[in-house]
């Protein structure tokens, strides 16, 4: 992918409110998920969005092992790409102890059309052909670099951030969500490649919505035909009207398949629009 040009941070074309600036530190034991609640907030500055890159760091590289390329100069420890000056960050943070603000322990990045249109491109561009959905760009914005603490994977988290989400969307006229939702290969793809053979025959997208992999991953070189239950995050995201838009590619880099998915505000089920859009 082309260098991209590095604007000056933030920014912001749509209505995402501030959060307070907060530090990040370590939990101490007595900090326990069950003990203490969590806040929903938008990054509204740098030092923000820093924290939300360590916590990416923390489970994509060291827990998942991904190898990250990141721009020079970029701070150890940190999960960067070219991308993030153009997103706006939602972040999860834990309430602290003694009046002392919380760590980040939930985030997912969003690319807005406008910012798309400023960057060039979408993350997902370099893995799908997604000629097909120029149709939806006006209003349609791209979630990426998702992930959650392992010490916070709980529900609720999860819920807190789609709540959110779906309130972006509405407050600000958009209809369209697109991702890639990630499969571990740590299997060799065996497992990936039998999900998408599950996943094309129940929630496969209309053809005029279908992409393409630039590099797709070998699906007939695999066993394809494992009985397997789609992760969490993914079986989620099929609740909620969620469809898949064709084969996964393969990013070598973190080691994974990745499935493109889009969610229209339309398709959302009436019990999660009236939870999530009240």
């Amino acid at each position: 992918m082309r260098d991209l040009p590095m604007p000056t941070f933030p920014i912001s074309d749509l209505s995402a409110p501030a959060a307070p600036r907060r530090s990040l530190h370590p939990r101490s034991a007595a900090t326990r998920p069950d003990a203490i609640g969590f806040d929903v907030v938008w990054a509204r500055d740098e030092e923000d969005v820093r924290q939300a890159q360590q916590l990416r760091h923390l489970v994509f590289a060291q827990e998942m092992g991904a190898r990250l390329t990141v721009p020079k100069g970029s701070p150890e420890g940190h999960d960067i790409d070219l991308f993030d000056p153009f997103c706006e960050h939602l972040l999860v943070r834990a309430h602290g102890t003694d009046g002392e603000p919380g760590p980040v322990i939930g985030t997912y990045r969003v690319l807005t059309p406008a910012n798309a249109q400023r960057v060039g491109a979408l993350y997902s561009d370099a893995e799908f052909d997604l000629t097909r959905l120029r149709p939806l760009r006006a209003k349609m914005v791209e979630l990426g670099r998702s992930c959650v603490h392992p010490d916070w994977r709980s529900g609720g988290v999860i819920l807190a951030l789609w709540a959110a989400l779906a309130e972006f969307m509405q407050r600000n006229a958009l209809d369209t969500m697109i991702g890639c939702a990630s499969v571990s290969m740590r299997d060799g793809g065996h497992f990936a490649a039998s999900l998408w053979e599950q996943l094309r025959r129940t929630h496969l997208a209309d053809i005029h919505w279908q992409v393409t992999p630039r590099l797709a991953l070998p699906v007939e070189e695999l066993q394809h035909d494992l009985a397997v239950e789609a992760p969490a995050l993914i079986k989620g995201y099929l609740r909620c009207g969620a469809k898949v838009l064709g084969p996964p590619a393969w990013d070598p880099d973190f080691n994974t398949a990745d499935l493109p998915m889009l969610l229209r505000i339309d398709d959302l089920p009436a019990r999660y629009r009236k939870h999530f859009m009240a």
